[in-house]
């Protein structure tokens, strides 16, 4: 599919449904890919399954020469590269795990220009020796995944990834596109910064993620929780995250042991052992594998149906891109976790041994309390997540478990009255535990030093301990009545919300500190909402997969690289007799209707004719 560098680009709809089986662009996709196939640079803000890699894939596609991609991870590329063919795409990595003559014969094709895409990690971009060899390739563009990378405000900071500003004057003229699922309004600044992307434009769309349902529970009993929570998805493929690398063998030998098929995940195993277990989650579909944190950036199985944390993550950043490795085609999807005091002191704990400057570890402190706050909320969760990242929503989802199961509550307005007055008496210029000392009456150094001892507020909280003051603060920042300014060592501010609180037009309503019982929800993930799970036509979805899993074990790949769960609904409910209508259900591009067609086509007719 690759041009000369003198051809003029290809129209992006056409190659969108004529490679990847796609009737029509998802909401701003097509404003970013006409952007680039132009010629302009971008910063992309998309959440994880609304379609970022079709920004860098079909524009690198559509224009003369070879699309360069940045990626972090080997397993990503690998699975990007796999998925194109699939397709029909051109498409090559080059890594370490590369023999020396496919590596060569990689590199004279993309000098050729005979590659829409080559896969590339930042430390071998950067050098001097890949940076000669990509001034003999006709680059169509360069496309930089998972770009929060670059900035230590990330969740996921890489030092590797500050060289590539480099490439703003080594490929002047040459589109470049940033992408990345998780960015906060810093982490969105350091990459435009860093990667000297000045004049790139941004495009932000919702990071609502409606298909997912959101669940946090208090700790009781956490693995009969877990499994209580697994008895919903038998038969589906997910992720359960635990802190430790003890705790997941333990956890997945546990599982085991009930019946749930699950492997261990993590940096520990041996390297054999985790890349075949990494690789058996890939390819089977009623599999639970168990991991810490060191795996799922970059994997891009769409059919993941649940991930559950038995520990709290990091920040919000972390549970949304870690969560967010769920329901990536789009079909409903569960996060669910266990939160327990023991888990706050845990990573606090973490954060305080850890080796990192003092101006990181302040934000590392403020990323977590805000992660807490969304925990102790007993708002809409969704709400509280999509504000801690700019975006407002209206609440009451009626898919997270706080909609759903509405929580055990008290009358928080006169103490949310005390604290934020005791902010505002303070100067807005202390954190939480300053501010605390004040309202609880604590007589400290700091106390002394700057006199708060003398003011009206302290004191006035002395009913309530630090813990209580600490939930009751954290759910006012998730509430968005206080900020905290990282930049000014966690600085407590009052937000325009504060003012009605604080003159009495707006009660308060906090969540108690052991919530009600939730009522066990009875749905499950599964079918999109036009297909009823329970009707006949779900037997064809079976038959369907069942030929998915055997068309994709004969060619050693993982099942969802032939066809998504999404696109099997499709054929479910067009019920396709002839290619053409097969070639109308979306996400059957020109190569796959060719692979595939007639075999998918004889197990719907065989269905038809069996079914009436």
């Amino acid at each position: 599919m690759s041009q000369t560098d003198t051809a003029a680009p290809l129209d992006p709809r056409a190659v969108l449904k004529s490679v990847f089986g796609f009737p029509s662009f998802r909401p701003q996709q097509e404003d970013v890919i006409d952007h680039v196939t132009g010629g302009g640079d971008a910063l992309v803000l998309f959440p994880t399954g609304k379609g970022k890699s079709l920004c860098f894939q079909i524009p690198a596609i559509a224009r003369p020469g070879v699309g360069i991609v940045v990626s972090p991870l080997v397993a990503l590329m690998h699975d990007q590269v796999a998925t194109l063919r699939q397709a029909g795409v051109k498409a090559a990595a080059l890594n370490a795990g590369v023999a020396f003559d496919d590596a060569r014969a990689i590199r004279d094709d993309a000098r050729a220009g005979r590659l829409d895409l080559l896969y590339v990690t930042p430390e071998r971009l950067v050098t001097p020796q890949f940076l000669d060899f990509l001034s003999e390739v006709p680059i169509a563009l360069i496309a930089i995944d998972e770009a929060h990378c670059v900035s230590q405000w990330g969740h996921d900071f890489r030092p590797e990834y500050a060289g590539l500003g480099i490439l703003a004057d080594r490929f002047p003229g040459v589109p470049r596109i940033a992408l990345t699922a998780t960015a906060d309004r810093r982490t969105r600044e350091d990459i435009l910064r860093s990667l000297r992307l000045d004049d790139a434009r941004v495009f932000s769309s919702s990071f609502d993620r409606p298909n997912i349902s959101y669940t946090i529970v208090e700790r009781d009993e956490p693995k009969r929780q877990l499994l209580g929570f697994l008895s919903r998805h038998k038969g589906n493929s997910g992720i359960v995250y635990c802190l430790s690398r003890k705790s997941v063998e333990a956890t997945a030998e546990w599982l085991n042991g009930k019946g749930v098929r699950a492997l261990p995940y993590h940096a520990g195993l041996d390297r054999a052992i985790r890349d075949a277990n990494q690789d058996a989650f890939l390819k089977e579909e009623n599999l639970c594998l168990v991991a810490t944190v060191a795996f799922g950036m970059g994997i891009d199985k769409p059919d993941v149906r649940f991930v559950a944390h038995l520990d709290i993550p990091s920040s919000i950043e972390a549970y949304y891109q870690e969560t967010g490795r769920a329901g990536r085609d789009g079909l409903p999807s569960e996060a669910w976790m266990t939160f327990g005091m023991s888990d706050v002191v845990q990573r606090r704990r973490m954060i305080e041994e850890g080796q990192a400057p003092e101006a990181v570890k302040r934000i590392e402190r403020g990323k977590l309390e805000a992660l807490i706050a969304v925990c102790e909320t007993c708002d809409c969760r969704r709400q509280a997540i999509l504000r801690h990242f700019g975006e407002e929503h209206p609440g009451n989802c009626m898919n997270c478990d706080t909609c759903l199961n509405p929580v055990a509550q008290w009358d928080g307005t006169e103490a949310a009255q005390k604290l934020l007055s005791a902010i505002a008496r303070t100067g807005q210029r202390f954190g939480g535990g300053h501010v605390i000392d004040v309202l609880r009456g604590q007589r400290t150094d700091k106390v002394a030093q700057f006199r708060h001892d003398e003011i009206k507020t302290f004191g006035v909280g002395a009913d309530l301990d630090a813990r209580a003051w600490g939930s009751v603060l954290r759910q006012l920042v998730s509430a968005g009545a206080i900020g905290v300014d990282h930049e000014a060592y966690g600085a407590l501010t009052l937000l325009e919300p504060a003012r009605a609180i604080l003159k009495g037009e707006e009660t308060v309503t906090l969540r108690k500190a052991a919530p009600a019982a939730p009522r066990r929800r009875g749905q499950r993930s599964g079918p999109p909402d036009t297909v009823d799970a329970s009707s006949p036509d779900a037997a064809l979805f079976q038959a369907l997969r069942a030929c998915r899993t055997a068309l994709a074990r004969d060619q050693g790949v993982p099942p969802y690289i032939v066809f998504g769960d999404a696109t099997l609904w499709g054929m479910v409910a067009a019920k396709p007799r002839t290619v053409d209508e097969m070639a109308a259900v979306s996400g059957v591009g020109a190569e796959k209707l060719r692979r595939y067609g007639a075999a998918f086509l004889e197990v719907v007719r065989d269905w038809v004719r069996d079914n009436g």
